[in-house]
């Protein structure tokens, strides 16, 4: 499709000079590869520092801003410099970025923006639409309808299970590409202003548009139900061998938040015993150290929606808030709302944190406060000469009290 932006133009742009069409193909494509080189050579290097100097100073207003500057910064200068539209100048600093350790703070930072020029984006593509083509070119609305619906989902799905993927993850993607999206728009507009496309056709797209929309979420809460229908009748179950029946696939995921002196040491005794560990962590610095030694490790803050679903909280078994001064609250109000059935653990330094954690269903609460008073009364009772079964006695007295 971004190939097709590009080049549409310089095929069917109506040249009235001595140029071939196919010199301007070849200036086009010049100027396309070198707006390409400057993003993901140029930008790759720039970019991250700026962000990484930005993040350091711990103003998330600042990111931001950082974040949207350079978004229209790269896309004006696509437009102005190399010829390209704004839309294709955006989409490759949103790819520098995304390929950054910044992606996932980006996105969160970004969401407010994005759903405001998401809502602006559909509400003029329902202004353009006609009733009453409905009436005029119903055939080319349901053949539309049809290869949106129908065409496309299914090659997807045929594609995923060639690859040998799950009945379920081949469901999920058709019915994920079962609709249209943006670039559609934005091709079918151009293509229509250089006559490519009828006026009918792009009436077609509208329509189809919002009627695959539409239907897209309603087919989303079909998908649990199509697979164990589709298994009942013994289509798309998977063969189990010997081998992956004795090791079973994956392993428990577990969230921790915080790569501190705590976080650190909890992180390598759950990767001891087997468990997929995704750190969280704020500091850039501590990002980039645990990601070159290869361990999962995302820049972000917990507190944000989407950073959490990057970290896979949907599918996690237990999250773990290690950073007495992360905003635990809000961490997991956040994470309740993505996984309800999410085991949560958090470190806290003061007990009356602690209480109000509880009551807002945290599994386990470990306060600071509370674990010194434990070891230091485990200290002095070993001092004066108490045996073990005092000093069990002793502590579970002790953490019943300030319990």
């Amino acid at each position: 499709t971004i190939l097709l932006l590009v080049l549409l133009p310089a095929i069917v742009g109506g040249n009235e000079q001595s140029e071939s069409v196919w010199h301007v193909l070849a200036v086009t494509t010049l100027k396309l590869g070198a707006l390409v080189v400057f993003a993901l050579v140029v930008g790759q290097r720039i970019i991250p520092k700026l962000l990484a100097y930005v993040a350091r100073t711990g103003t998330r207003d600042l990111f931001t801003l950082s974040v949207l500057v350079l978004a229209l910064g790269v896309a004006v200068g696509a437009a102005n410099f190399f010829g390209a539209s704004m839309a294709l100048g955006a989409f490759l600093s949103g790819m520098v970025v995304g390929q950054s350790e910044f992606s996932s703070q980006a996105a969160a930072e970004a969401l407010p923006m994005r759903d405001a020029f998401a809502v602006l984006f559909f509400v003029s593509v329902g202004m353009l639409f006609n009733p009453a083509s409905l009436i005029s070119d119903w055939p080319l609305i349901l053949a539309t309808l049809g290869i949106v619906l129908i065409g496309k989902p299914l090659a997807a799905f045929i594609v995923v299970k060639l690859f040998g993927k799950p009945l379920r993850m081949a469901l999920s993607v058709a019915v994920a590409l079962a609709q249209i999206g943006e670039f559609s728009f934005i091709l079918a507009a151009m293509g229509v202003s250089f006559g490519v496309l009828p006026t009918e056709a792009s009436s077609a797209i509208i329509v189809t548009a919002i009627v695959s929309i539409t239907l897209n979420p309603l087919l989303y809460r079909r998908i649990n139900g199509a697979a164990h229908w589709l298994e009942s009748k013994g289509i798309g179950l998977p063969r189990l061998d010997e081998n992956e029946l004795s090791h079973p696939e994956g392993a428990q995921r577990i969230i921790v938040v915080g790569y501190g002196p705590v976080g650190k040491q909890l992180t390598g005794i759950l990767r001891d015993n087997n468990l997929d560990v995704v750190v969280v962590e704020m500091n850039i610095d501590t990002v980039r150290q645990v990601s070159a030694l290869g361990e999962k490790i995302i820049y972000g803050d917990a507190t944000q929606r989407e950073v959490l679903l990057h970290a896979g909280a949907e599918e996690a078994e237990g999250l773990i808030i290690s950073s007495s001064s992360a905003p635990a609250g809000e961490i997991v109000e956040v994470a309740r709302a993505i996984n309800p059935n999410l085991r949560i653990l958090v470190h806290t330094t003061y007990l009356r944190v602690a209480e109000n954690l509880k009551s807002e269903g945290v599994s386990a609460v470990f306060s600071g406060e509370r674990e010194v008073a434990v070891a230091m009364t485990e200290h002095l009772m070993r001092d004066f000469g108490a045996t073990d079964e005092q000093i069990d006695r002793e502590r579970r007295k002790l953490r019943e009290r300030m319990a």
